[in-house]
């Protein structure tokens, strides 16, 4: 396949993270903080697709945009371990453990809880979340990426 074709792949396939990432909102799944962190890769490879399309810049970019991917894989493996309490996710959207909290200590730590917690899995279609499928969709997508590399350099 030619470069700017797995390129435009690519970003076409961040946009489209985006894009459904937007629609599960819409639909009632309020997205938690580490959610709308795995956004942020999506939105920076679709950038970067379309620039590099439209002012066809060199291929070597393609580097930049598989890394930009292998980042979002590592917020969704990330991700998935908080869901799954491999990890332990950050102090905004998780809950610690409450055996040893006084009523009021718990009664605080309620009250400081954001409505939807990192930890919570939320949506799942046969066991896999969605930071699981963010990270295959990244993994994918970085993969796409290299591939552009790969055939921009065999090109010269």
């Amino acid at each position: 396949m030619p470069p700017r074709l797995l390129i435009a792949l690519a970003a076409l396939g961040s946009a489209a993270i985006l894009a459904g990432a937007f629609v599960f909102q819409a639909l009632g799944y309020a997205p938690c903080d580490l959610c709308l962190l795995q956004r942020w890769p999506h939105l920076a490879a679709a950038v970067l697709g379309a620039v590099v399309l439209a002012l066809r810049l060199p291929a070597l970019l393609s580097l930049l945009g598989a890394a930009i991917m292998l980042v979002s894989a590592g917020l969704g493996l990330y991700h998935s371990g908080v869901e799954r309490a491999i990890f332990a996710g950050p102090d905004s959207c998780t809950s610690n453990p409450i055996g040893t909290l006084s009523a009021s200590d718990l009664l605080a730590q309620i009250q400081q809880t954001p409505m939807v917690r990192c930890d919570e899995i939320v949506w799942d279609l046969f066991g896999v979340t969605m930071p699981n499928f963010n990270a295959l969709f990244s993994l994918a997508f970085a993969g796409l990426w290299l591939m552009a590399f790969v055939a921009a350099r065999k090109a010269r």
